[in-house]
């Protein structure tokens, strides 16, 4: 049976319906299934383009990372990605992270969903950042792009992104 999350902007009151790829990325699907719900403040994408995500720390710790699987450097509109990232990797200032998730022990997870098209997972000081693509967004995709193209113009404070088992 495949299973569903729900993808969401609350305070934009935007919820999309995306697909677990459980073939693709089995221990991605089921390291995100048995975590949720998730979500936290949402963020947009500064060097992928149209992206908008979330960090979660700790998530991947006590051996639940599930590594690399179904990667990829060039998402697709509506892909929902993990990337496994470390306190330091994320603590240069310019991420504007440094006081809530630079230089702190621990992983920290980055669920992000990509709406648009053109995306390239290249930083300027990591080199290429492959996801793990985890899922797709079947339904409401137009409506989430809508919302997220209104972050990137109008800000992101205040908004939070979650994940939700659709049951």
């Amino acid at each position: 049976m495949t299973r569903h999350l729900t993808v969401s902007l609350p305070e934009r009151r935007v919820v999309a319906r995306a697909r677990l790829l459980e073939d693709a990325a089995p221990r991605t699907c089921a390291a995100v299934w048995e975590a949720l719900p998730l979500g936290g403040q949402v963020y947009h994408g500064k060097y992928a383009r149209n992206e908008i995500y979330t960090l979660l720390p700790g998530l991947a710790d006590d051996g639940r990372d599930p590594g690399p699987e179904n990667t990829t450097v060039t998402p697709l509109p509506g892909d929902l990605c993990w990337f496994t990232f470390s306190g330091d990797d994320l603590g240069n200032p310019a991420y504007g992270y440094e006081e809530q998730f630079g230089r702190r022990p621990g992983s920290i997870v980055d669920l992000a969903v990509f709406y648009g098209r053109n995306n390239l997972l290249i930083n300027g000081d990591q080199g290429w950042v492959p996801g793990n693509v985890f899922g797709t967004v079947v339904e409401g995709l137009d409506e989430l792009a809508a919302a997220c193209q209104e972050l990137w113009m109008g800000g992101v404070r205040g908004v939070s992104l979650r994940f939700e088992r659709e049951e």
